[in-house]
């Protein structure tokens, strides 16, 4: 199974944006943790991050077009605002699984609904980078 992961705006800012919240690891220490566990499961993984809506939604485009088969999603605030992201979800036709590495239902008000969740076959909140394995675990089982 091939599995892309596709990070939204600031992930990229893992380790330096709000430790309090996200800790102190990078966005390169997080692709490490997903790839090990990956290839523990057998899956193979592909990397995507952009601040940008439109170059999300292209991707998602070009990774379903190139026979990707499923997707880990965070999308950041866009997760919260995007309906042009939730949209091409649904359009790939693939299972894709929402993770968010802080609590959304403990943050500020306007964070505790995802516009994307709901092209989701499930949502995984609130457990830091394990929460990507625990992401990895439920589509490989698909």
């Amino acid at each position: 199974m091939k599995i892309a992961i596709l990070h939204g705006p600031n992930l990229d800012r893992l380790g330096k944006r709000e430790p309090g919240i996200y800790g102190t690891a990078t966005l390169a220490d997080l692709e490490k943790f997903i790839r090990t566990e990956a290839k523990r499961l057998g899956c193979s993984t592909v990397f995507f991050q952009s601040a940008h809506e439109g170059a999300l939604v292209d991707k998602i485009h070009a990774l379903t077009d190139r026979g990707v088969d499923a997707f880990i999603v965070n999308f950041g605030a866009y997760s919260h605002t995007s309906i042009a992201l939730h949209d091409a979800l649904k359009a790939a036709g693939r299972p894709a699984v929402e993770v968010h590495i802080s609590d959304i239902k403990k943050r500020e008000k306007f964070r505790r609904k995802s516009m994307t969740a709901g092209a989701c076959i499930a949502m995984v909140s609130g457990k830091g980078f394990p929460g990507y394995g625990e992401a990895l675990r439920l589509l490989a089982k698909l």
